[in-house]
């Protein structure tokens, strides 16, 4: 049997989540600002529906691992106050793994705008 008020709760809890990060990461706002121009970029490139899946897939990685990135910088301040060499290489491998997969999803990005855009500039 589903324990609907369990899953209801569980969606509550992580919209919550990523509520609060959009107001207190800078970085996730950058994000969702240039997710949202290039969303609405490729809609008015007339962008196949297989080119919106892929660039959704991207954004979605990019978004989550923005939150993930949060989670473990959160998680560590709770553990400790002091400054530890620990500490500091889990945020910023945490930051680095963001930073990896935004480098790859703009290569990924520039492959899947390039040909629509020169398709739009010839017309």
């Amino acid at each position: 049997m589903i324990a609907w008020k369990k899953l209801f709760n569980s969606f509550t809890f992580a919209y919550t989540g990523i509520i609060k990060t959009f107001k207190s990461e800078q970085n996730f706002k950058i994000h969702i600002m240039i997710s949202v121009i290039v969303i609405l970029t490729a809609v008015t490139l007339d962008f196949s529906v297989l080119r919106m899946a892929v660039l959704l897939i991207v954004i979605g990685i990019v978004l989550g691992l923005e939150l993930m990135n949060t989670a473990v910088e959160k998680t560590v301040d709770l553990m400790t106050l002091e400054r530890h060499p620990l500490a500091k290489e889990a945020k910023d491998a945490a930051a680095g793994a963001v930073l990896v997969f935004s480098i790859f999803a703009v290569i990924i990005g520039i492959l899947l705008f390039i040909e629509p855009l020169l398709r739009s500039i010839e017309s």
